[in-house]
């Protein structure tokens, strides 16, 4: 592992801030390889913000930046993100 990679959890609160639900165990469908993974078994990679990278192909998933009391978020590489939600 990378000095500046961590795993999928080292942004779980920063995107359960922004989803307001539990976000480690959202499913990302990687739009490059097709594998399905646990947002918290992603690779994440830190600098100006976070990159989360597929753990298969090393495609870029999810980017994060946070700065002046925002958060800005692309998903260039989810296909789709499956959360669990709780209600009717």
């Amino acid at each position: 592992m990378d000095d500046l990679m961590l795993d999928g959890n080292a942004v779980a609160g920063l995107l359960q801030d922004v989803f307001a639900v539990e976000t480690t165990t959202a499913i990302a469908t990687c739009r490059g390889c097709g594998a399905p993974t646990p947002m918290g078994a992603t690779h994440v990679f830190r600098g100006a913000g976070f990159v989360l990278r597929c753990p298969h192909c090393e495609a870029a998933l999810v980017t994060l930046v946070q700065g002046n009391g925002q958060v800005w978020i692309g998903f260039p590489g989810i296909r789709t993100l499956q959360l669990a939600v709780t209600g009717p």
